[in-house]
């Protein structure tokens, strides 16, 4: 069965995009928050990927 990608309720820091995406791969949220966070280090648009995943994932 999959896991539909979705911003969970009990889980969020901030919006809760590293956490869905995290239920979603089967990986820990922290561990999506630490590569997150380590990947806006480097140049690219990894904050405007963020706040689009942020609009357009449905809450759980």
């Amino acid at each position: 069965m999959t896991r539909r990608l979705a911003r969970p309720r009990d889980d969020r820091w901030i919006a809760g995009v590293c956490s869905g995406l995290g239920r979603r791969f089967g990986l820990s949220s922290g561990v999506v928050r630490l590569i997150f966070v380590l990947s806006c280090l480097l140049p690219g648009p990894q904050f405007v990927i963020y706040l689009i995943l942020w609009a357009l994932m449905p809450n759980e």
